[in-house]
């Protein structure tokens, strides 16, 4: 039986050179509404955590969670995923604050466009907005919302803290602000920011969420095929 994961591989593949026609067939018959553009599966794992904690079931909404391979990618996947000749699907998306220049021109068309505050999602204005952008990256705003103490409580009960304590001893790391610190430690290690996408996720309080996730989460249960508003970076 298909399912959401054979869409997002018809679709990557797609990208790679692949023929179309397997993507355009799945988007029917699942059916596909609407595609969340992420840089990666870190994104991705928050992304279906959040949903997974409030009772959503994102496949059944017909929303598909997208981790791209590098946020530089979304030029293209707009292109086949977004109006004809590509897939006519509704897309939106979650950036770093560096990518936004990418995700503008890919889903708006234009490099400055669509600079709303989070807080504004449900009015006119921020419905026409395509995605949201994080202060830094999704990480960065995942520790803020937990304060570090917490994120090294989790570090530990995750098993890794005496490769955390074995970083903060390296001469680059000196000068670092904590977070700043724990950002990095995060992506030292293959599928260890997929791991703690999910693993900061599941330990927020309901009222921490980051608003860019939680924004594009709300704007996504409000009607799939609208599109979220962008978070200015603090």
């Amino acid at each position: 039986m298909a399912d959401m994961g054979a869409f997002r591989e018809a679709v990557v593949a797609w990208d790679a050179g692949g023929p179309g026609e397997p993507a355009r067939e799945l988007a029917a018959r699942l059916p596909v509404r609407a595609v969340v553009l992420l840089e990666g599966p870190s994104d991705a794992a928050a992304v279906d955590a959040l949903a997974e904690r409030r009772g959503r079931d994102l496949e059944g909404e017909g929303v598909c969670v997208l981790p791209m391979g590098g946020a530089m990618s979304v030029g293209r996947f707009a292109r086949l995923l977004g109006p004809p000749p590509g897939l006519g699907l509704r897309l939106t998306g979650l950036c770093d604050v560096r990518e936004r220049r990418f995700y503008a021109r890919a889903l708006t068309g234009e490099a400055g466009a669509g600079e709303v505050g989070a807080r504004a999602v449900g009015t006119g204005a921020a419905q026409s907005q395509r995605f949201f952008v994080c202060a830094a990256d999704l990480e960065d705003e995942l520790i803020r919302a937990l304060g570090v103490a917490r994120v090294e409580q989790l570090v530990e009960a995750e098993g890794d803290l005496r490769a955390l304590q074995t970083f903060l001893r390296q001469p680059a790391q000196q000068g670092r602000t904590p977070q700043q610190q724990l950002r990095r430690f995060l992506g030292t290690k293959k599928g260890r920011k997929i791991r703690y996408g999910r693993v900061l996720v599941e330990a927020l309080e309901p009222d921490r969420v980051p608003a860019p996730l939680d924004a594009l989460l709300d704007a996504l249960l409000t009607d799939p095929l609208a599109g979220p508003s962008t978070h200015p970076p603090a």
